[in-house]
């Protein structure tokens, strides 16, 4: 009876010896990573809304993807749309519904689309056309004969020559100033135009005044006419610099930015209309610089490739196209699933080089997501 009692007593420390390492080591689910599991999107009558089952979606690869969502701190909103519909949506530290979020580098794959727009109006004529052919006023003060090569191809694909502002200290400064013209005779090429990939933020800025200058218009209302209002969005903040040209940032909801990859995802087609060319989402989703970015991310991401200002990449056996904020800010275009997904987060706004720990975690959670999906 002794050694029965003796046993009985090891097995109920047992117990509470695993309950007190439960509570102090968060071992199974918290409660908000509970709550985090209640992902049923909102009805707002501006999308559909539907269940995972319901658009052949496993809900235990949502629940555990929100789940780890709920994890991560600087998360504000995590959408999942599938056959046209939302099928999960949840809001998180900051987040809201209505918050407009400061998108951060998402916004060159819009100056992309407006390039896009811009031919399609006519107001540009070709992807070829040369750089310097919008900007005369500069023409006696260029030095390097390269410069004058570039093409409006070269600043799409991130291959003008123009060296990435984060590797040196005064190319930084210089974009940060927000005095961005004379940057166009001062920052050095680095590479012929063409030849090499290299991320370039203030080349993204050089493709909205070239939209504006040819174009005849302020950017702001040309993207809000041809662009934001047929897919149902308005820009938030944009800010412009001291000239009246805007920066590539701006702010949206995180249905806007879902609204943005539905259009890309269904070839320039919005609500049963083409808002832009089928051929320009096709050639802006080509993978034209492969291993685009050689810093490793994490296991579940590879192949990171660079199109028209929208990145590529493969998560397990998945190809997909997305476009990528400071942050870890996502849209994410699944074609072979007819899904998109979108991530908010914390911009870093001011706090550029010590964003990239969460920024990698935002990243690695979809990219972890995406990896789960079977194979169809």
């Amino acid at each position: 009876m002794t050694t029965y009692r003796n046993r009985l007593s090891l097995i109920f420390q047992f117990i509470s010896m695993i309950m007190v390492l439960t509570m102090l080591f968060g071992c199974g689910p918290s409660t908000a990573e509970l709550a985090a599991e209640n992902y049923t999107p909102l009805s707002q009558g501006d999308w559909p809304v539907s269940t995972p089952e319901e658009q052949g979606l496993d809900p235990n690869l949502l629940k555990d993807f929100y789940r780890n969502a709920s994890k991560l701190d600087t998360i504000y909103s995590l959408l999942v749309i599938k056959n046209g519909s939302i099928v999960a949506e949840q809001y998180f530290n900051e987040g809201s519904p209505e918050q407009k979020a400061f998108i951060q580098s998402i916004s060159k794959s819009y100056i992309s689309a407006l390039v896009g727009l811009a031919l399609d109006q006519g107001c540009l004529t070709s992807v070829d056309q040369k750089m310097m052919e919008f900007f005369p006023e500069f023409a006696e003060q260029i030095i390097d004969p390269r410069k004058e090569q570039i093409t409006i191809r070269d600043l799409l694909q991130m291959r003008s020559g123009y060296p990435w502002e984060e590797t040196h200290e005064d190319l930084w400064a210089g974009l940060a100033s927000g005095n961005y013209m004379p940057l166009l005779v001062g920052f050095p090429l680095t590479n012929d135009p063409g030849d090499t990939f290299q991320y370039s933020n203030w080349t993204s800025w050089l493709l909205g005044v070239i939209v504006s200058r040819a174009c005849d218009t302020d950017l702001k209302e040309f993207a809000q006419e041809h662009l934001l209002s047929p897919i149902g969005s308005d820009a938030g903040d944009w800010w412009s610099d001291e000239y009246g040209y805007y920066y590539s940032a701006l702010g949206f909801t995180a249905r806007d930015l879902a609204r943005f990859g539905a259009l890309y995802l269904n070839e320039g087609e919005y609500d049963g209309k083409q808002v832009i060319s089928q051929e320009w989402v096709k050639d802006s989703l080509q993978t034209y610089s492969e291993d685009a970015w050689t810093i490793r991310i994490g296991r579940n991401i590879k192949d990171i490739g660079y199109g028209y200002q929208w990145w590529s990449a493969r998560s397990g056996d998945h190809h997909y196209d997305f476009a990528w904020g400071h942050g870890g800010q996502l849209i994410v275009l699944l074609d072979e699933f007819e899904m998109i997904v979108v991530l908010t987060a914390d911009p870093f706004y001011g706090n550029h080089f010590e964003s990239w720990p969460s920024e990698k975690a935002n990243i690695n959670l979809v990219a972890d997501f995406i990896a789960s999906l079977p194979t169809e």
